[in-house]
């Protein structure tokens, strides 16, 4: 199994779907390989640090937390070598050549990556917009082998076939309103785990977001205090997506930019999700139907 998630900040995949990553390390072991990609330099997002030393330490937090995660990091670049300035991504040649490039070099069964709000009115971060219309933009592509020659140049006489990963929609913090779900997956047996992995990030959850105050923190006076807090974000998400706080959720919405999955394999695939038969049941119609237009 290999997993692959695309994120715009460092501290975004933790949030996300980190739980559920874990779980999967702890059932699949070494039969598991995955990755993250940061797409952003990790630069803007401070009060008193400079940009060269918050992106600087945003990259070390982010390596640290890995590790402690048991998946490889990557740090997205342009086809110069580039990093992606935070804040300011779009969806051109570059951006779409690098996340084409990624994906194809890691050939995930399942990529993970940010939602796009349905409503106008949902709030959004341009950053977390930009990955998830450059993933949905270069879904199609990650089968066709010379899509971003101009930037990555190949044999165009000479082609190999990709798998097309299953593309999933985690939930979104900053996406107010919109967000909506069809896998629930209880993270509870690894909420521990999700602390020490989120208090890596200590120039955002202890500096950062309590300072900008867009999430309801204030800056932990512990690691103990910060377990607490987590617990309440993740009581609030529960809350947001209709169930009640008694376990750590995470959530994902299927879509049909990439491989067009059988829901029953997603049942068998993904660990601790919650209410299987209302998943199946709310999944099946919809996944045929993308199916039947393949």
């Amino acid at each position: 199994m290999k997993l692959l998630h695309i994120h715009a900040h460092h501290d975004d995949f933790e949030w996300a779907a980190a739980g559920t990553f874990e779980l999967w390390r702890r059932q699949l072991g070494d039969q598991l390989r995955a990755r993250i990609i940061v797409c952003t330099d990790g630069e803007a997002g401070h009060h008193f640090r400079t940009r060269a030393e918050t992106g600087a330490l945003r990259r070390q937090e982010q390596t640290v937390a890995a590790a402690l995660a048991g998946v490889e990091f990557q740090q997205l670049a342009d086809h110069q070598g580039r990093l992606f300035r935070e804040g300011c991504i779009v969806p051109n040649a570059a951006f779409l050549g690098a996340l084409w490039k990624a994906i194809r070099e890691f050939e995930p069964d399942y990529l993970f990556c940010p939602p796009l709000p349905l409503d106008p009115m949902a709030g959004v971060h341009p950053d977390h917009l930009s990955v998830a219309e450059g993933v949905r933009r270069v879904a199609y592509m990650i089968n066709v082998p010379h899509a971003f020659t101009p930037e990555y140049p190949a044999d165009e006489a000479t082609s190999t076939p990709c798998k097309v990963p299953v593309i999933l929609n985690v939930h979104d913090g900053y996406m107010a309103g919109a967000n909506t779900y069809d896998l629930a997956v209880n993270v509870e047996p690894a909420f521990a785990h999700l602390v020490a992995m989120t208090w890596c990030h200590q120039s955002q959850f202890c500096e950062w977001l309590p300072w900008v105050d867009r999430h309801q923190l204030r800056a932990p006076a512990s690691q103990a205090d910060w377990s607490e807090q987590l617990r309440l974000a993740h009581n609030r998400r529960n809350s947001e997506m209709g169930l009640p706080a008694n376990a750590t959720s995470e959530f994902f919405r299927v879509t049909a930019w990439g491989a067009v999955p059988d829901a029953s394999q997603l049942l068998a695939d993904f660990p601790g999700i919650i209410d299987p038969t209302a998943t199946h049941e709310r999944l099946v119609a919809r996944l045929r139907r993308w199916q039947a237009s393949a």
